[in-house]
């Protein structure tokens, strides 16, 4: 089992959420999962999951059902029960503080002020995992950030953000079969639409 990656999408559960920004995460799991034939079918530990190979390596992806804020009880029970080892974690969220569908690998790092991150960090005990940011823009004017997070993208982000998904995907690909530092390299930055 120790062999495993386990890939984390971020967003909230529930309909009303699915084309949210905040849950940008969620979708790129749902983009990764379906290009590889891969089923969300399985509640476990409160999270969906589809487990398979991806280009030759045994995943799990996953989506925390306990909403965003406490992300990180599903995090470390699957983190534990399937004996994944924190660099072999890898969380996918939303980023305010980057031009929508830029996307930024790091091997570690704070929780930038996203409460999900804040779970996970605080559940594992430990910055030290990989996450890939999505950039969703920061809010015009002096809308509440809170709310615009939880807005579906505008119409015409759509493009950018159909792009992103793709862009996204690849990373993970290129993260499973060279590690972060190559995946980094080729993949952060903004999408060239």
């Amino acid at each position: 089992m120790a062999d495993k990656y386990l890939i984390v999408g971020l967003g909230n559960p529930g309909r009303e959420y699915q084309s949210n920004r905040h849950n940008v995460g969620f979708q790129i799991v749902d983009h990764l999962a379906a290009r590889h034939n891969l089923a969300f079918g399985k509640l476990q530990s409160k999270a969906f999951i589809a487990s398979g190979l991806i280009n030759g390596w045994q995943v799990i992806l996953a989506k925390p059902q306990s909403f965003m804020n406490l992300s990180g009880g599903p995090v470390s029970s699957l983190r534990k029960f399937y004996q994944i080892e924190v660099e072999r974690l890898l969380v996918i969220f939303d980023d305010l503080d980057l031009p929508v569908g830029t996307l930024r690998l790091r091997p570690s790092g704070g929780s930038g002020g996203h409460n999900g991150m804040k779970s996970i960090i605080e559940r594992l005990g430990s910055e030290d995992f990989p996450r890939l940011r999505i950039g969703i823009d920061r809010p015009p004017g002096r809308m509440d950030p809170a709310a615009y997070v939880l807005r579906n993208f505008d119409q015409e982000q759509l493009p950018i953000i159909q792009e992103t998904y793709h862009r996204a995907a690849d990373a993970v690909e290129a993260w499973l079969a060279n590690g972060i530092d190559l995946a980094m390299n080729q993949y952060n930055g903004g999408v060239s639409c």
